[in-house]
């Protein structure tokens, strides 16, 4: 029967072990200096080198030349401790999957008390350690914690933290790591070639990922394509189809699939994978691994060089040209796509039905609004330019056409953005020559007529484009139709809208209502949050008259408070970043979207307010008070009548009434409130105190 590959090449020495220099070069450093611990603890996955470590550290330990790091191999003990030899009577392996119990472990403990037979330490190499009870722990806690000399104690685990605290404690701890890649392609090829078959170099690859990085997984799966080899030695072809991985060749057709946005190519390799028997979740897998190398290759260009892919030649080469065509943010966005649907597939009765959703997603980066799919679509743009029919230039392209005057005018069916200041400026453009009176608007049938004789038809008259104004064009001394030099009757003005005038540079009301949250933003950040919120909670823009701005709020406190030095500065630079100039804002007292009345000298006396019991004794009805004139031209309506009933009194502010209360006055001034309300009960209802 023939030795497996991981036990006829299990190595003897420290040097030998692959891949853990981290933990062999510190026991060599220790066996040479003669610092021997009483117990050791070897962590780490499964099939990495520490049960054949301890070995090897018990056989440094026994050697003739010992502790020693390189054992001479011709001792007794060093025979029996060699890979393929019959053992030492002196070094115990225990398995604590079955040996794990509280009695097994007081036996171990009663035979640690013996002396060794014929070598020089007892070591005992507990394998499983995490199997271990509790109970089995406790009764070896005390032998672990003070040996006799001559005892060694060597626990080897995947799972250290199963390990009692109060052991882990006590031992030298050396976790081993699973074997890199390079390292492992290392040690194979040496075993291949001391087996003397001949295996091809895209053979490797495919068994180190089967591996895993474990070193006695990866030589078995190797000892397995050893076993089917024949004459030619171990071929790619044979490999695949033996281990069930993915074809290479399949994998580069669905990259370049993607690459190309060819859907036909990426749904017809899964169907011929799915035809060949393949797992389409091993296949998702697979394509990862070759996302992965691609990611790698974008961030860095030497990554096969620096040995961060690990392939063969012939594949770098075609991943190198499958990195110029394709982008960084694309790959990504498909390995992230492809991770979540290897994700959904497991436990999935249809894996074939969601790779093809996956592939789907990948194809069709429009169908999200995640970030990833964002920058996808703009690498799109970047490699293949905007789509037929979306270059501007020209009326076929969909684009602006230029106007005579050179500013874009709007494509018929088509709109252009346009700025708020420029659609004020083309709303009520002025003609360059206005006539006195304005013109009677000749009809539809006369304009035909009123074309000179000295136009060629139509096709001279000068048209009015959009955001042009239609002005007419007489030749000098051309006598002007009869309907426009009769003088007309004086048309009266049409009454304004009811907007406030544009400010210089366009900027109006309703520009300044439609920023407002943005300029309220701004005074937030430089005011504070209490300024931002008078301005949001019942301040409006009543008037925009140049660079000055008017605001009025409904609560004559707040409006104080918005009146306030710091916050009018505020308020002018928000004005002055948004809209640029320098401005001057007022903050007054006034009603919503009501302009508010311009400052008077002199503020009108109101009459104290009465009791409507008094108001029926006032023989003089009081006058209306006179309001200052219109700022327009448009006659303001009639006002009400004046009720006979007096207005009722202001309300009193609650900062008045807080600062009245915070005012000196006299002792015999200031009452007690109990006496106040008793007095009013007594002088308004004849009310008497109760005594008693």
């Amino acid at each position: 029967m023939a030795l497996a590959l991981y036990r006829k090449y299990r190595p003897a020495t420290f040097a030998e072990v692959v891949g853990q220099e981290h933990v062999t070069d510190p026991l060599r450093t220790a066996l040479a200096a003669g610092r021997v611990n009483h117990a050791y603890l070897f962590s780490g996955p499964r099939g990495c080198g520490k049960t054949s470590s301890a070995r090897i550290l018990a056989r440094s330990l026994n050697c003739v030349n010992g502790p020693t790091p390189d054992p001479c191999g011709e001792c007794n003990s060093c025979i029996g401790l060699a890979p393929n030899g019959a053992g030492s009577v002196d070094v115990v392996e225990l398995d604590a999957a079955s040996h794990g119990g509280v009695d097994d472990a007081r036996e171990l403990r009663d035979k640690a008390f013996y002396a060794p037979a014929e070598s020089r330490y007892r070591v005992f190499i507990i394998d499983e350690a995490h199997m271990v009870t509790t109970q089995g722990f406790n009764a070896l806690l005390k032998i672990v914690e003070e040996p006799p000399e001559h005892l060694i104690f060597i626990f080897a685990t995947t799972e250290p933290d199963k390990v009692l605290p109060t052991i882990r404690s006590r031992t030298h701890h050396y976790p081993f790591r699973l074997i890199p890649p390079s390292a492992m392609r290392a040690l194979l090829e040496r075993n291949c070639a001391a087996e003397g078959v001949a295996v091809e170099p895209s053979v490797f690859p495919l068994v180190i990922r089967a591996g895993g990085g474990s070193a006695r997984d990866t030589q078995s799966v190797m000892d397995q394509l050893l076993s089917g080899a024949g004459p030619e030695g171990v071929k790619y072809d044979r490999a695949i189809a033996l281990l069930g991985v993915t074809d290479v060749a399949l994998i580069d057709d669905v990259v370049d699939g993607l690459a190309e946005e060819d859907g036909a190519k990426v749904f017809g390799t899964i169907d011929r994978l799915v035809d060949a028997g393949h797992d389409p979740r091993r296949f998702a897998a697979d394509l990862l691994d070759r996302l992965r190398d691609l990611v790698l290759l974008h961030a860095v260009p030497d990554a096969g060089e620096r040995g961060l892919v690990n392939v063969p030649d012939d594949v770098l080469v075609k991943m190198l040209a499958q990195r110029d065509a394709t982008r960084p943010a694309t790959v990504t966005r498909w390995a992230e796509v492809l991770h979540q649907g290897l994700t959904d597939m497991r436990g999935s009765t249809a894996p074939r039905l969601l790779l093809e959703l996956v592939s789907a997603r990948m194809l069709l980066p429009s169908a999200s609004d995640a970030e990833s799919a964002v920058l996808q679509r703009v690498e799109r743009l970047e490699k293949y330019g905007p789509p037929a029919g979306a270059q501007a230039g020209g009326p076929a392209a969909g684009g602006p056409v230029q106007a005579a005057g050179g500013a874009p005018a709007p494509a018929e069916g088509g709109r252009t953005f346009q700025r708020p200041s420029q659609r004020a400026a083309q709303s009520e453009p002025a003609p360059q020559n206005p006539p006195a009176q304005p013109p009677a608007a000749p009809s539809r049938a006369a304009a035909p007529a009123a074309a000179g004789p000295g136009q060629a038809g139509p096709g001279a008259q000068g048209h009015a484009g959009p955001g042009e104004a239609a002005v007419p064009n007489h030749a000098a001394g051309q006598p002007q139709p009869a309907a426009q030099a009769a003088p007309s009757r004086p048309e009266p003005p049409a009454p304004p809208v009811e907007q406030a005038p544009p400010a210089s540079g366009g900027v109006d009301v309703a520009e300044v209502r439609r920023r407002w949250a943005e300029l309220c933003g701004i005074v937030k950040g430089l005011a504070g949050p209490s300024a931002s919120a008078l301005l949001t909670s019942g301040a409006t823009v009543a008037e925009v008259d140049g660079n000055s701005v008017t605001i009025t709020h409904t609560s004559a406190p707040l409006a104080r408070r918005l009146a306030e030095p710091r916050t009018v500065d505020a308020i002018a630079s928000a004005f002055s970043q948004v809209f640029g100039g320098s401005w001057q804002v007022r903050c007054v007292h006034g009603a919503p979207n009501q302009a508010a009345p311009r400052p008077t000298p002199q503020r009108e006396q109101r009459p104290a307010p009465t009791r409507p019991s008094q108001a029926a004794r006032t023989q003089e009805p009081r006058q209306p008070p006179t309001r200052p004139a219109p700022v327009d031209d448009v006659p303001p309506p009639p006002e009400p009548p004046e009720p006979d009933e007096p207005l009722p009194p202001e309300p009193v502010d609650e900062e008045e009434m807080l600062a009245e209360a915070a005012r000196p006055g006299d002792a015999g001034d200031q009452l007690d409130p109990e006496q106040v309300v008793l007095k009013l009960l007594a002088d308004e209802l004849g009310a008497r105190p109760l005594k008693g």
